[in-house]
């Protein structure tokens, strides 16, 4: 039982207006690619289903019906070129680019993203068997976060369709390959629709230092009026989670160098301190009520800043053993769509400040390495496929 759906070509590329070629789902198997054009109208259905309208009511009609859309995205998609991206070619390689299939079609529960800017940092470097299990299947593009327009949905996803922006933090990784490539399949409960004031380069520098410093937060539970000790506030997730703490109405204390003070202030801190001065810690005024270290080593510093009672998160894996009945944690990010929305919402509001330096795909081996040693400039890299 097949349904036409009609894409005009656009540009290159079908934008969906009223039709397309549909199949049940029941009728669904290894079928060859249709891609028909007649009369300037381009017709799709991918692996023999499809399913897409321009209005709300018809994109549900669709799904009640158990279609799927069909891919809008690049020619080369629909061509079955490989694609580009930047990662490891097996277990424990160098980074470099690579040209590698397409990810699995979109299973239930999951969404296929044409990659449009894909955040960078030194956690990057872990991904290959180096401390950060992922679920990376080399050869594979590295990454585990981005933004970028839905291609095709799976069964049971209602809260996205073909041509709707997104931005995630994806880990584990359900096709084995990251984000830094021109496509990822992604589970659509991991991804928050994008808002329409972001640039892909903005929505992609957010989501794993978003998501960390709001979760740290949460696990120190502070209220208003207490005091909180971050030290590399001037990193991309000490500088959110300065923003966050200081509209909570917390008093933030910030270790960075000296050339950051300004801005730092400008974004919240009461009092910022340099960690060049290794006599740091008696410059600030004790009894912190919580301590997020964002920098290696800084943890055994701050614990005795921290009051009796207090709380002590650290991202970089070395907090201390509790003493003083301080609670003392490591943490890892964890995907989540709802916070990660709202932190979109901030930022394209204005309320929270990052700036992204968008790189080209090629200059992913060197923006890891600068990420790495944490030479940024207090900007976020990004990479567009």
């Amino acid at each position: 039982m097949v349904s036409l759906v009609v894409a005009r070509a656009l540009h290159g590329a079908p934008e969906v207006t009223d039709l397309c070629i549909c199949r049940d789902r029941q009728l669904h198997g290894d079928r060859p690619t249709w891609n028909i054009v007649r009369s300037g109208m381009r017709v799709l259905a991918w692996r023999g289903y499809a399913g897409v309208s321009r209005s709300t009511s018809r994109r549900h009609r669709f799904r009640r019906q158990g279609l799927r859309p069909a891919p809008s995205g690049r020619s080369n998609w629909a061509k079955g070129i490989p694609m580009r991206a930047c990662g490891v070619s097996g277990p424990g390689g160098d980074v470099g680019l690579l040209d590698l299939p397409d990810p699995p079609s979109p299973g239930p529960g999951q969404v296929l993203v044409a990659v449009e800017a894909a955040g960078v940092g030194p956690w990057d470097g872990l991904l290959n068997g180096a401390g950060w299990d992922v679920g990376l299947h080399p050869p594979a593009a590295l990454g585990v976060e981005g933004a970028g327009r839905v291609l095709a949905v799976g069964a049971d996803v209602d809260e996205f369709a073909v041509g709707d922006q997104v931005l995630a933090h994806e880990a584990p990784l359900p096709g084995g390959s990251g984000f830094w490539a021109e496509r990822v399949l992604l589970t659509a409960a991991d991804a928050a629709p994008c808002p329409s004031g972001l640039t892909p380069a903005e929505a992609a520098a957010l989501p794993v230092n978003g998501l960390t410093a709001w979760q740290a937060l949460a696990a120190l539970e502070l209220r208003r009026g207490q005091r909180l000790l971050i030290t590399n506030g001037a990193g991309n997730t000490g500088s959110l989670a300065i923003q966050l703490a200081a509209a909570m109405g917390i008093e933030v204390t910030a270790t960075a160098s000296a050339s950051a003070t300004d801005r730092l202030r400008g974004l919240g801190a009461a009092q910022v301190v340099d960690y060049h001065d290794q006599d740091w810690p008696d410059q600030v005024r004790g009894q912190f009520d919580g301590a997020l270290t964002a920098a290696t080593g800084t943890a055994a510093a701050a614990m005795p800043l921290v009051r009796d009672g207090g709380r002590l998160c650290s991202l970089t894996f070395d907090a201390p053993a509790p003493e003083r009945a301080i609670t003392t944690t490591d943490l890892t990010v964890q995907p989540d769509a709802t916070q990660l929305a709202e932190l979109a919402k901030q930022l394209s509001e204005g309320t929270l400040h990052l700036t992204p330096e968008p790189l080209p795909l090629r200059e992913g081996p060197t923006a890891l390495t600068r990420a790495e040693a944490g030479r940024t400039g207090g900007r976020k890299i990004v990479l567009i496929p």
